[in-house]
């Protein structure tokens, strides 16, 4: 079958690798170069190093509504679109292929329709998910559904390495569906216009830790916003990102924020709400991360210090 990808970041490149070696990827869309990291650097979108590897042409459109871009999109003759975390499509796009545009959503359907599902899971403690294969229509994330795989959230898992499991299973749903497509054998089932639990996009301020909430939620927002946009408390000597930590009992009661033990070999808990977790690794303002013993050593932390305080610190 001949389809154009449309995708962006890392969780489509297994899609389009698994697509490409079994169909006909005329072309690849993806979002423009983008300045990123510190240097500012022009960097290609992942989904646009990979079309450029696999030999495919690869389309940047500033606006997906453009004229000239939909003439070259209508140019290629897909039969299908196939999408992946990529921008909403404006109706004259996924229009117009004649199999119809379909999009893979990293969530059960109609679970977590938004920007953010994989993290959205994590942070709400769920214990399994999954990737949906759907038909787009203009209503975001509501499109009859073809395909959904499942599959088990680890408790300490991270947002990060469960979209990693999830985009590889989501290339297998991918094959999977345009294969019936062709086929003639692609079921739709409709989904309600209502219900499911949203996820909408996260940004920097969502990060900040409040250590008032019991320390299972704690812990699930630490893993649910790693690696982006990343968990923080406020510090004396600036922000401390902290990136993964584990429940350590959910029942002790202390100030939420202080540091109820702290050891140079153990590292060091924090009283939440009810309970305490266990930081397991943190970055301190302009340093590399660490592991929370190497902190407790080289920042001399004692049990009873509040995190969250903007003092100076002593030295």
């Amino acid at each position: 079958m001949r389809i154009v990808f449309m995708g962006t970041s890392e969780f489509a490149v297994p899609s389009l690798r698994a697509l490409a070696e079994r169909h006909d990827v005329a072309a690849v869309v993806t979002r423009p170069d983008a300045q990123c990291g510190r240097g500012r650097r022009l960097q290609c979108p992942p989904v646009g190093s990979c079309g450029a590897d696999l030999e495919i042409p690869v389309l940047t459109p500033e606006k997906l509504s453009a004229p000239e871009f939909l003439r070259e999109l209508r140019g290629f003759d897909a039969d299908l679109f196939f999408v992946a975390a990529f921008r909403i499509l404006p109706p004259p796009v996924f229009t117009m292929p004649p199999k119809g545009t379909v999009n893979l959503h990293g969530s059960i359907l109609p679970d977590y329709r938004g920007a953010a599902p994989i993290q959205w899971a994590v942070i709400n403690g769920d214990t399994e998910t999954g990737v949906t294969t759907f038909f787009i229509e203009e209503t975001v994330d509501t499109g009859d559904i073809i395909f959904t795989e499942r599959t088990r959230i680890d408790p300490d898992e991270t947002a990060g390495e469960l979209r990693l499991r999830l985009s590889e299973i989501g290339a297998g749903l991918a094959v999977r569906t345009v294969d019936a497509i062709e086929a003639g054998a692609a079921p739709r089932t409709g989904q309600p216009m209502t219900g499911g639990r949203p996820a909408p996009k996260l940004h920097k301020s969502d990060g900040l830790i409040d250590w008032s909430l019991d320390a299972r939620i704690v812990h699930n927002r630490i893993r649910g916003m790693n690696p982006d946009p990343g968990s923080f408390t406020d510090w004396c000597r600036g922000p401390l990102k902290i990136h993964r930590t584990r429940v350590e009992d959910e029942t002790s009661i202390g100030e939420p924020g202080m540091v109820a033990e702290a050891s140079s070999s153990g590292g060091f808990t924090v009283y939440c709400g009810r309970g305490t977790v266990r930081i397991v690794e943190l970055q301190p303002p302009g340093k590399r991360p660490m592991d929370s013993a190497s902190f407790v050593r080289g920042y001399r932390l004692e049990a009873g210090v509040m995190l969250p305080r903007r003092e100076e610190c002593e030295e």
